[in-house]
């Protein structure tokens, strides 16, 4: 079930990142707030996801 779920963040990690890349350069565009606000959200779910991944063993009480 462990590396399932390693797969899931993995892929959480790698959308995340995606979308933040998608909002700056819709952010470049549009110089929208919204659309800067959305970007550095992601990057912060990006670095949460990676941080979680990598510590993984210790969430979990191993």
């Amino acid at each position: 079930m462990i590396p399932f779920h390693r797969l899931l963040i993995s892929t959480a990690i790698v959308f995340c990142a995606g979308f933040a890349v998608w909002a700056a350069s819709s952010y470049r565009s549009s110089h929208s707030g919204g659309m800067l606000a959305l970007c550095l959200a992601f990057v912060v779910a990006t670095a949460a996801l990676i941080y979680y991944l990598r510590h993984l063993n210790r969430f979990l009480g191993r």
